[in-house]
């Protein structure tokens, strides 16, 4: 198979349609957010799901930005940044919870219990958890402010489906209500993995099209000889 700039955008597309399907997916009876559910199988599943998921959303969202880059501007750049470095964050923060806190569980319950707090924003922790708490920060700024320009300069450009551009920036800003509603914050993921299932699409789309769409024969502009004499 020839890999072609095409095929790398459509691929591109693929994964942030994977992306977001897995964001809904594993929000899905997502349990407790307590240290006992942290040595569980569905735990170490969930979250290897999730570092796979923020994976598949750096190169949808780089995709996204590369097929666009002359129309989004320095916004767009910007945004994609931010939003770039708040999914690789959020990778990071999904590998430790997969692969760190299991074996943390058993000789530091207090640290496992203040890292679920401050992820939950379900409360204030009682001890010092150390960078995570920084991580979780830059975690949320990319995810909050990052996804709001980046659906802004995406709605700008209008290259891609514009509601997913609008649904992009209005989800990830409402997780600003989460701390009001902690019973429902598994919620607030559902509208932006939709946001990346269709901007996902519409890219492959914009490309399977443009992919279909023949090439003119260079016989076609000859001149006819007859024609001529």
């Amino acid at each position: 198979m020839t890999v072609t700039p095409t095929t790398l955008t459509r691929a591109a597309g693929v994964a942030a349609v994977l992306s977001g399907l897995l964001f809904i997916g594993v929000q899905i009876n997502h349990p407790a957010m307590e240290v006992a559910s942290v040595t569980t199988t569905e735990w170490a599943v969930r979250n290897s799901l999730k570092v796979v998921m923020a994976a598949l959303a750096l190169v949808g969202i780089t995709g996204i930005y590369l097929s666009q880059v002359r129309k989004i501007g320095l916004l767009g750049l910007l945004g994609y940044v931010v939003f770039g470095a708040g999914y690789l964050v959020m990778l990071s923060v999904a590998f430790v919870s997969a692969y760190v806190l299991p074996s943390l569980a058993d000789s530091a319950p207090a640290y496992v219990s203040d890292v679920l707090t401050a992820a939950s924003s379900s409360g204030a922790t009682t001890g010092d958890i150390g960078l995570m708490e920084t991580a979780l920060l830059i975690s949320g700024i990319g995810y909050l402010g990052g996804g709001l320009i980046f659906g802004i300069a995406i709605f700008r450009a209008g290259v891609l489906a514009r509601w997913a551009a609008v649904l992009l920036a209005v989800s990830t800003v409402s997780t600003l209500a989460i701390p009001l509603v902690p019973q429902f914050e598994r919620l607030f993921a559902i509208p932006t993995g939709v946001a990346l299932v269709g901007l996902g699409y519409s890219l492959w789309r914009a490309h399977r099209t443009t992919a279909a769409r023949p090439v003119p024969s260079p016989v076609g502009t000859q001149l006819d000889p007859a024609a001529v004499k």
